[in-house]
């Protein structure tokens, strides 16, 4: 995998997040539940290291957007 680009860190609640998994639909799917509930880049592909298990995936968050905000922060009324 390429090195983590300062900007990607740069502020708190930014994340770099670096998956190994044993196959494409256990990284994928592990990806999915991420971006159900953060802003997340989109992953189209993994990568294999030559030698090695698995595949790898890596994806940016941004923990600071919750994709499902909880309802006091959508200014629903808590029931």
């Amino acid at each position: 995998m390429e090195a983590i680009n300062a900007v990607h860190v740069s502020e708190p609640g930014l994340v770099v997040v670096d998956v190994a998994a044993a196959d494409d639909e256990t990284a994928f799917a592990f990806h999915a539940a991420l971006a159900a509930q953060w802003a997340t880049t989109s992953v189209e592909r993994t990568t294999r290291d030559a030698g090695q298990a698995g595949v790898r995936l890596r994806c940016y968050l941004n923990l600071r957007q919750p994709v499902n905000p909880p309802a006091s922060q959508r200014g629903e009324a808590l029931t």
